[in-house]
């Protein structure tokens, strides 16, 4: 995340996840998502976590429709990247090499994530003109 971004807890972070998968939705299409995930919260709960991610920018509605329609303002992988470079800078020093290794020690990756592996690796690759 960036310097000043609000974070993102738990519970607002699973209303994210059905943004995510299933797209945008009022506050009942939103619970009624959860709920097929064995996240059983009040109505207002789910109103409130909807109304939090939009005051912190993760979040927008459509203000002239009745009832409002949510929407993720940041995709998981827009999340994802400002979480990571957060990490990188707090235990780091701002640098992305450690997260990486820490991230691939151990795994095994299919011959598809490899290539894409490369393909991102020759893409930050300065030009050797």
């Amino acid at each position: 995340m960036a310097k000043g971004q609000p974070t993102v807890s738990d519970a607002e972070l699973e209303v994210l996840k059905a943004l995510w998968v299933d797209g945008p939705g009022t506050v009942r299409d939103v619970d009624a998502r959860l709920r097929r995930r064995k996240r059983r919260w009040a109505y207002t709960t789910v109103q409130t976590l909807l109304n939090r991610l939009q005051n912190k920018g993760y979040v927008t509605s459509e203000k002239g429709s009745i009832p409002h329609v949510f929407e993720a303002a940041l995709s998981r992988d827009g999340l994802v990247g400002r979480r990571l470079n957060q990490l990188a800078d707090d235990l780091c020093e701002g640098t992305a090499t450690p997260l990486v290794a820490a991230l691939m020690k151990g795994r095994r990756f299919s011959e598809e994530e490899i290539a894409q592996f490369r393909r991102l690796l020759d893409e930050a690759e300065p030009d050797a003109r």
